[in-house]
């Protein structure tokens, strides 16, 4: 299930705003890698709960990024994380992944 990010939704909100895209993305920069190094931290520590909260933060970003698919994902992956399990959390490190490269390359 592979799926690209992109700033399509970003363009719509800032209406040909450069510099609140910029702006934005700079935010986006900012938290991501936060909120991903909580949410390991959450997973090696098997903070279940704790990593479920770092994954509803994280799955906005998903869909700000327009990746409808990862977003669903970690709807569904959040749910699975507040019932105690974490079987999914290999697929959802390659969606983080694949955000964070796209926000490097940008």
């Amino acid at each position: 299930m592979q799926e690209y990010p992109n700033l399509s939704y970003i363009k719509e909100l800032s209406g040909d705003d450069s510099a609140f895209e910029q702006k934005f993305i700079g935010i986006l920069k900012e938290e991501l890698p936060e909120e991903v190094q909580a949410y390991i931290g959450h997973i090696k520590q098997k903070e279940l709960v704790m990593a479920a909260e770092m994954v509803h933060k994280l799955k906005h970003k998903f869909n700000i990024l327009s990746m409808s698919k990862a977003y669903e994902f970690a709807v569904h992956y959040e749910e699975e994380l507040k019932e105690g399990r974490m079987k999914m959390d290999v697929d959802f490190l390659k969606f983080l992944n694949t955000v964070t490269n796209y926000l490097k390359s940008i």
